[in-house]
C-alpha cells in the first residue's frame, strides 16, 4: 500500500480531511448498524442538545505503522471502556465496546494510506465522539445521538516535539469537586481554553491546574496528565477523583515499574513540593510524553532537570513507550491491537 504524499515530519497537530469517517445514529432507544461516509460535515437541529447543554464526549487514540510494516493501535479497548464511563456520567447511551473497536478499526482501514510511515514521528489520530443530536429545550438528556469516528494524520501535540516545555500554574480551575473532571467530556476542555490562551500569550506551552477544593495539590494540565520523578528516583503522579484517568499515564506507570524497575506511586502531590522533583512531564494520547523544563508559580520559577535538555528518566520512559507503540519493543499482553 502506498502512503499519501505528505511532508510527514512537518504536518503539525491539526485536522486534515481523509477518505472516510464512521457514523452511527441512536434513535427510538437503539443504535443503527452504522456506516462509512465520505462526507465530513454534520447537519443538526438548531435545538440539538449539544448546542445548549453540552452533551458531548470524545476519545483520542493513535494508529502507528510498525517497524515491520503493520498498522496497529495502542490499547483501544481501554478507550472503549472510558467512553462507556463518560456516557453513563453524561446520561448518554453507551456505544457498545465491541462495536466501538469495530468502528475505529474499520475507519483506520478505510484510511490506511494516511497512517504515517514508520520512523516519521507522526501518527494517525483517531477521534471517536458522541453528541446529543436530538432537539431539547428543557434541561434534560437528548433522545437522539450521533456517534462518529474521524481520523487525521498528526505530528507532535506540542511544537518542537520531545523538547522541554514551559508551564505555568493557573489561577483558574478546569473541573469542580465531584464534577466531570474524571470523564472525557467536551465541557472540561472548554473550561481550559481561556486560561490556556492566557498562558500561550505569555509564552507558556500549557497550564498546570491545582485541585479545585483546596488549591494546594497538583492535578493535571489542560490536555494531559502530570508525572514527576522525585530526587530519590521514584515516579509519582497525582491521585485525584477530578482528573482524567489517562490510559497513557497508566501505561507509563506500568512500564516504569515492570520494565524499567522504577518505584511508582499515585499520591497527593502538593504545589509546595516542587523543589523535591528532579524531572517532570505531561503525558496523554496526543502529547505522548512531553518533558517539562520549568513551572512558574506565583512569580517563582521551578526548573527541573533542564530547560533545554530532556532528563534521563523521562527520556527512557518516552523511548520505551514509543518503542512499544511502533513495534520496536515487545508489548505487554493486550496492549497492541493490529488493524492491518
Amino acid at each position: 500500500m502506498e502512503k499519501q504524499n505528505l511532508d510527514w515530519a512537518n504536518i503539525g497537530f491539526g485536522y486534515r480531511k481523509t477518505h472516510a469517517s464512521y457514523v452511527s445514529y441512536y434513535k427510538d432507544g437503539k443504535w443503527d448498524d452504522g456506516a462509512m461516509t465520505a462526507d465530513n460535515t454534520v447537519t443538526l437541529s438548531e435545538a440539538a442538545c449539544v448546542f445548549h447543554y453540552a452533551q458531548c464526549c470524545f476519545e483520542g487514540i493513535k494508529a502507528y505503522t510498525t517497524e515491520d510494516g503493520r498498522i496497529v493501535m495502542f490499547r483501544p479497548d481501554q478507550n472503549a471502556k472510558r467512553m462507556k464511563d463518560t456516557c453513563e456520567r453524561l446520561m448518554m447511551p453507551v456505544f457498545p465496546e465491541e462495536r466501538f473497536l469495530e468502528a475505529i478499526t474499520r475507519t483506520v482501514r478505510e484510511n490506511a494510506d494516511f497512517v504515517p510511515p514508520y520512523g516519521s514521528g507522526a501518527s494517525l489520530y483517531i477521534r471517536p465522539f458522541m453528541i446529543g443530536s436530538g432537539p431539547v429545550l428543557g434541561v434534560s438528556p437528548a433522545e437522539e445521538y450521533l456517534f462518529r469516528v474521524l481520523v487525521t494524520p498528526v505530528g507532535p501535540y506540542y511544537k518542537g516535539g520531545m523538547k522541554p516545555i514551559r508551564v505555568v500554574v493557573s489561577d483558574y480551575d478546569r473541573a469542580a469537586p465531584h464534577g466531570t473532571g474524571n470523564v472525557k467530556a467536551g465541557l472540561n476542555y472548554a473550561m481550559s481554553m481561556y486560561p490556556g490562551q492566557l498562558a500561550h500569550a505569555e509564552g507558556y506551552s500549557e497550564c498546570l491546574y491545582l485541585d479545585p477544593a483546596t488549591r494546594t495539590k497538583i492535578e493535571e494540565a489542560g490536555g494531559a496528565n502530570f508525572i514527576a520523578v522525585t530526587k530519590s528516583g521514584k515516579l509519582i503522579t497525582p491521585k485525584s477523583d477530578s482528573i482524567l484517568p489517562s490510559i497513557t499515564r497508566r501505561s507509563v506507570l506500568q512500564i516504569a515499574k515492570d520494565v524499567l524497575g522504577i518505584e511508582v506511586e499515585e499520591t497527593d502531590l502538593y504545589i509546595d513540593q516542587l523543589d523535591e522533583i528532579a524531572e517532570a512531564g505531561l503525558c496523554g494520547t496526543a502529547a505522548v510524553i512531553s518533558p517539562i523544563g520549568s513551572v512558574d508559580y506565583h512569580g517563582k520559577r521551578h526548573v527541573f532537570y533542564s530547560e533545554t535538555e530532556v532528563g534521563p528518566v523521562i527520556k527512557k520512559l518516552y523511548e520505551t513507550l514509543v518503542g512499544i507503540q511502533n513495534g520496536k519493543l515487545p508489548a505487554p499482553e493486550g496492549w497492541i491491537y493490529q488493524v492491518l
